[in-house]
């Protein structure tokens, strides 16, 4: 394993703070630098930005990031078992690194680049996002970030570390089997691709399943649609995935067809037939 930095080993780190991964928080921690400066390769040149991090661990990813050129690392922990081997990295990089103490579903990330952007004299300055994100949340906060508003939103890519059926329906189009509600909402505002994978045994404990990273890169200009409204049909359209969407989209209340016929789409056709535009016709449709 190639050294990155001076610090100690991170096996070490963790049988020194006693940092078993805990399942209830969904951690699986990827020990290998070369592993780790791979994704922080992977999310692209750093140039003097700031890079937003959920879930650290001890730190592998946090220091990748640093090595790689990060001006500064916001790093999202709830596991305050965590904060004392961040806090030895902090002290490692002054000035660079920020530990946040909470749940990431709950942080205003997007207020905290505001004013990392505003004490720099850079308004509207963006972040990126880097990330081997704890599974049991991964897909809440990528909704939520797909969801920001305004857009274009507070982050200028996300590089995002998944379990590989995740990662299928992130990057899944009306072609593919995966697809359902996470690939429109993807779809509508970003482009996604998977960039590789990892196997279990590269992490510890290694998880059942294989893991994949992905970019996601916000679109600037999506299709003009309500988040809310597209979710609702998005979610009625693909929770009886099999029938026809005259059938399916009964549950939204009247004027199916009409709105089917205004959004040109057969009332024969299935949620898996219909692309991110189509759906965002059908939506502005139904009204």
């Amino acid at each position: 394993m190639t050294a990155i930095d001076d610090l100690p080993p991170l096996r070490d780190v963790i049988a020194r703070h006693g940092l078993s991964a805990l399942k209830s928080l969904g951690q699986n921690f990827l020990l290998d630098l070369n592993l780790t400066s791979r994704i922080a390769r992977a999310s692209g040149a750093f140039d003097d930005e700031l890079v937003i991090e959920v879930g650290p661990g001890p730190g592998g990813l946090t220091r990748a990031l640093l090595a790689a050129g990060a001006r500064k690392v916001v790093a999202i922990e709830r596991d305050p078992r965590c904060l004392a081997a961040l806090a030895e990295i902090a002290e490692r990089h002054p000035g660079r690194l920020e530990v946040i103490e909470g749940d990431a579903l709950e942080v205003d990330i997007g207020g905290l680049v505001a004013a990392d952007a505003a004490a720099r004299g850079t308004p509207g300055a963006r972040a990126r996002i880097c990330a081997n994100l704890p599974y049991n949340v991964a897909t809440p906060l990528l909704v939520g970030w797909l969801r920001a508003d305004p857009w274009p939103p507070w982050w200028s890519s996300a590089t995002l570390m998944f379990q590989r059926e995740v990662a299928e329906r992130i990057v899944a189009t009306e072609a593919d089997d995966a697809y359902g509600r996470l690939g429109v909402l993807a779809g509508w505002r970003a482009d996604s691709k998977i960039l590789f994978d990892l196997s279990p045994q590269a992490f510890t404990p290694p998880p059942k399943v294989t893991s994949s990273v992905v970019r996601v890169v916000p679109r600037a200009a999506p299709l003009a649609v309500d988040p809310d409204r597209l979710e609702r049909v998005v979610a009625a359209a693909f929770g009886q995935r099999r029938k026809m969407l005259r059938q399916s989209l009964k549950p939204l209340g009247p004027g199916i067809l009409e709105a089917l016929a205004a959004a040109r789409i057969e009332p024969t056709r299935r949620a898996e037939e219909i692309d991110v535009a189509g759906f965002v016709r059908l939506t502005n449709a139904l009204g």
